[in-house]
């Protein structure tokens, strides 16, 4: 059993074999895929949103972004070679082990 001092967060990471690993500060060259994604948003999301509707409130705003968003990690493919036009949430949980398989072959000198 986890230990209790632990957030939920590390627990799911530690039952999956996840490994937790963070981007040095002020360096976005080392958070490219995260900066990526932002900009995405910023460019097929809200810049659109905000030319079709004026909202009125947070939570309208919040609920059409979850929808973009569910789009974004279900059905769009992604070019990142990672994901290898796999979508998001695919890779997310079922390509763990194909990204296992790649680090295996850097290793080995496979590639």
């Amino acid at each position: 059993m986890g230990a209790l001092h632990k957030h939920p967060y590390e627990l799911y990471q530690e039952l999956n074999e996840i490994e937790h690993t963070k981007t040095k500060a002020k360096r976005p060259q080392t958070n490219g895929i995260c900066e990526r994604v932002h900009q995405t948003i910023l460019n097929e999301f809200y810049r659109v949103a905000f030319r079709k509707k004026v909202y009125s409130d947070l939570e309208t705003l919040r609920l059409d972004l979850d929808e973009y968003m569910n789009g974004y990690n279900r059905t769009r493919t992604q070019q990142e070679e990672a994901l290898s036009g796999a979508d998001p949430n695919g890779d997310l949980f079922g390509g763990k082990e194909v990204l296992r398989g790649k680090e295996s072959q850097k290793t080995s000198g496979l590639t």
